[in-house]
Formats: structure tokens, C-alpha cells, sequence
């Protein structure tokens, strides 16, 4: 089934009444779709100034609610106030964004204003990088000559595979999105961006964002992406590009490996440091950019897989830029990795969507040789798991997998894939009863809200009206 074809006729109504007496004309090629299965569906098009207006008015309720749950976590995770880390992004951040992704962030806020919302471009670079804070306070501590360990959370589950490995021989790709559930429930919506500039894509990500943040899109060149956090990472360059302004041009202009590869090396910041997992459906070639600050490797394959669960692979990286215990085969990271590599042998040429699909709501731990939702399964419940996740989570963390999303070559094509949103593996997060049990986890109260359990459903890019 499409993507929101029972609510179609709702659909219709809303883009006429926007077309026929919109507020302002930037408008009139976007629109928001009503939501299903847990996910919102808006359409982007335009210049960046127009793409941004669209997206903060058509959303403007959403990025407020989502402010509110990035500050709360933010703050938490680095010891801040919003109010130091809006003076950080205004900095040293805003000199660095592009001006195509200025006029982009200042439309958003323009849409938001239009709304009556009182958030300023400002608070929206924060938000874009909330994700690259720790890096940068990280680095700070350690020229104040602190002892440091890393504060990086781990994030994600992922793999793309081709050849042999998949049922047509043609590219798969997936991705769970690891997050505390105060922001991870904020991630639900699909972004159809045909902007006016670069090319078509379509990605999920947090309302007032102009990048995915977990980094799973395609593009109409043919590239499929995403990422997993580089785990125990740490360095941060005050002179780079935010990662969040190269991980946007990346999805937005690369026409190949090679392209993402550049581009996303340009400027490097260490913020936010991933490996990348790429596809080319062109050729049918894939790829891991393991993205270090000071070590960069790139591997690629036409006959192979790549998987990612928050583990680094080069040696030389480890040892310089991590704190990685990489001796420890029983470290969650590492748990999955054998996970991932018990799953590519068992299912070697029969990988395809559905099968993305049940590797991404997988439950089996290792070591225990049981289905045990928890830490060290690639479908993560640290909030059911005693042990916690040690470095971010601690016992019982409202954290783990918050969505998940499936696509092949032949759903690339056509500018679709299969999206879970909340937890697709059917274990629900109630909010209000986890606080009950866990009030130790009460200064999320204002914000944590539940996950449910939603069906998978297919998003599709609408047709550019400018194309």
C-alpha cells in the first residue's frame, strides 16, 4: 500500500485549501499530508528560502514540541543551559552554514513567526547540532587539561548489502534509529525535499531540521544512505564544518560514492563522527566511509555487505580518536557487530526488504543465546535492560531504537522506501507507567512521551511541480 492512500481525499483537501487561499505564496508548492502509522508526510519544493518557509509553517507546532525535547535532553547530556549552547551555534556554527542552508534556517524561522512561534534562527542551529555538543564540550574539557572519556551516545543499527548477498543481487539498505526516547519520539517526519537547487531526496528526521539527523535518505541520482555513530569517539575542530550542514549538502548534491565521499570530508569538524553506509544503485556499488576526525577509511564493495552497530573498524582510528574497549568481545557495539555478521552468513542471497525489516526489529542476544529485547540487541530496549548502557544510559535508560526504516534499489528507484515509526518490533514504551516504575528518570516527565508499536508503512517522493 502507498504511502497515505486511505488518507488521500484529506490530502486533496488540504493542498486545494492551501492553493486556493494560502496565507503566502511560498506556500503553494508545499503541503503537509494527514498522519498515518505514526509519521508525518510534508512536501518541500523550492528555493532554500521558500523550503524553509514551508517547513516552519507547516510544522510549526511540531518544532516547537521538539525545542522543548532537544533542550531537555541536551542540556542534561553536556551540563549546559539552552542559553550556552545557543551562544556555541551562534559562534561558532552560523559563520560555518553555508548561505543556501542560512536562507534555509531563516525561512524556517520566518514560517515560525508567521505561526505566532517566538523561535529565532538561533535556537534552530542549536537544534540542527545538538548532536555535536558533546564533541565540542568534550574538546573543551580536554584543553582545560581535564581527564576526559567520552560522552558520545551510541546510535543505531544499520547495514547495506549487494551481489551476492541480496535476493536480486541489487542494493539494500537499513537503519534503526538508537536515541533517548525524549528526542527519539520526535522523530517522525518524512521530508520530500525537491529543492531548487541539487537534487530531489527523500530522508526522515525531526521537525525544525534541515539534515535527517540519523541520516537515512535517497537522493534522485541513485545514492542510499545512512550512518552509525562512531562509538567511544572523541575531537572536535572549532574551524570545521558542523556536521550537520555537510550531512544535508551530502544527501542534497551527490551524485556518487565519490561525491559523498568529498563532500562530506570538506570542512570536517569531527562532530558527530559516523560511518557512513552508502549505496550507488547506479552501479550497484556500496560503500563505508568510516569518517574520523584525523583518519579517514573508505571500503567499497560489488559483491558484499557493510554493517554498523556503533563499532570503530580502523585500527589506527581506535587507538587515536577513541576510547573504544575493542578488546572486549561482551561490549554492547560488539554484541551486535556478530549479530549483524551471524545474520549476513544465514541469510546470504535472500536478503531483501522484508528481511531489512526483521534484522532492524531483531531481539536475539548473543551472549545469552535468547530473545531478550535489551542493550546488546540490534533492535535496542536499554529502558528493560538492568545493566543500563554504560557511557550513556544507566540502568533502565528511556532509550533504544525509536524507528526504523528498509529500502532496496528497486524502492529507490522509484523514490520510496519502508518506514517503522516507534517501535516497528511491536514492543511499546508507555511514558506514564515507565516513570511510575523508574522515578529516578523523573526530570523527563515534562517531555517523555510513548512509543507505540506501529506498523511498517511505505513513504513515496511526490513529483516535483517544477520537473
Amino acid at each position: 500500500m502507498r504511502f497515505y492512500s486511505a488518507g488521500l481525499i484529506s490530502c486533496i483537501l488540504l493542498c486545494a485549501t492551501l492553493r486556493a487561499g494560502s496565507p503566502d505564496e511560498r506556500l503553494r508548492a508545499g503541503f503537509r499530508k494527514p498522519a498515518q502509522n505514526g509519521w508525518i508526510f510534508v512536501h518541500l519544493e523550492g528555493d532554500a528560502a521558500t523550503v524553509g518557509y514551508q517547513h516552519g509553517y507547516l510544522l510549526s507546532r511540531e518544532i516547537e514540541d521538539a525545542k522543548r525535547a532537544i533542550e531537555l535532553s541536551a542540556t542534561h547530556e553536556v551540563g549546559k543551559k539552552w542559553s550556552d549552547l545557543r551562544a556555541v551555534a551562534e559562534k561558532l556554527s552560523w559563520p560555518k552554514v553555508d548561505a543556501e542552508y542560512r536562507e534555509e534556517l531563516q525561512g524556517i524561522a520566518s514560517g515560525l513567526q508567521a505561526k505566532g512561534s517566538k523561535l529565532d534562527v538561533v535556537d534552530l542551529v542549536a537544534m540542527n547540532e545538538w548532536m555535536e555538543f558533546p564533541y565540542y564540550y568534550d574538546e573543551m574539557k580536554k584543553r582545560e587539561g581535564q581527564q576526559v572519556t567520552s560522552t558520545v551516545a551510541e546510535h543505531c543499527s544499520a547495514f547495506v548489502a549487494t551481489g551476492k548477498y541480496t535476493k536480486d543481487g541489487r542494493i539494500v539498505i537499513g537503519h534503526n534509529n538508537w536515541t533517548d526516547y525524549l528526542t527519539g519520539s520526535r522523530w517522525k517526519v518524512i521530508f520530500d525535499i525537491a529543492p531548487a537547487k541539487g537534487h530531489h531526496f527523500l530522508m526522515d528526521g525531526v521537525p525544525g531540521l534541515i539534515h535527517s539527523a540519523d541520516d537515512f535518505g535517497i537522493n534522485d541520482a541513485g545514492l542510499m544512505i545512512t550512518e552509525t555513530t562512531i562509538g567511544s569517539f572523541h575531537g572536535f575542530d572549532e574551524k570545521g564544518v558542523p556536521e550537520f550542514v555537510r550531512a544535508r549538502k551530502a544527501m542534497q548534491y551527490s551524485e556518487s560514492i565519490d561525491d559523498f565521499t568529498r563532500i562530506m570530508k570538506d570542512g570536517n569538524n569531527g562532530g558527530y563522527a559516523n560511518a557512513w553506509l552508502i549505496g550507488d544503485r547506479k552501479t550497484n556499488e556500496i560503500a563505508r566511509l568510516e569518517l574520523g576526525l584525523k583518519n579517514v577509511t573508505l571500503e567499497r564493495s560489488k559483491d558484499g555487505y557493510f554493517v554498523g552497530s556503533n563499532f570503530p573498524v580502523n585500527p589506527k582510528l581506535i587507538a587515536e580518536e577513541t576510547d573504544f574497549p575493542a578488546h572486549d568481545p561482551n561490549t554492547p557495539n560488539e554484541v551486535r557487530h556478530r549479530r549483524w555478521d551471524q545474520l549476513m552468513a544465514e541469510n546470504k542471497g535472500k536478503i531483501d526488504v522484508e528481511a531489512g525489516k526483521r534484522f532492524e526489529t531483531d531481539h536475539y542476544d548473543v551472549p545469552t543465546r535468547e530473545y531478550d529485547a535489551n542493550e546488546r540487541t540490534l533492535c535496542g530496549h536499554i529502558d528493560r535492560s538492568s545493566r543500563g548502557l554504560p557511557g550513556w544510559q544507566g540502568p533502565f535508560g528511556p532509550a533504544g531504537t525509536a524507528e526504523a526504516k528498509v529500502a532496496d534499489s528497486a524502492m529507490a528507484e522509484k523514490m520510496s522506501f519502508a518506514a517503522g515509526a516507534g517501535h516497528p518490533c511491536g514492543l511499546a514504551f508507555n511514558a506514564k507507567q515507565f516513570l511510575k516504575q523508574h522515578p529516578e528518570y523523573a526530570w523527563q516527565s515534562s517531555e517523555l512521551e510513548d512509543l507505540k508499536a506501529n506498523s511498517w508503512t511505505v513513504v513515496s517522493a511526490t513529483a516535483s511541480a517544477r520537473r
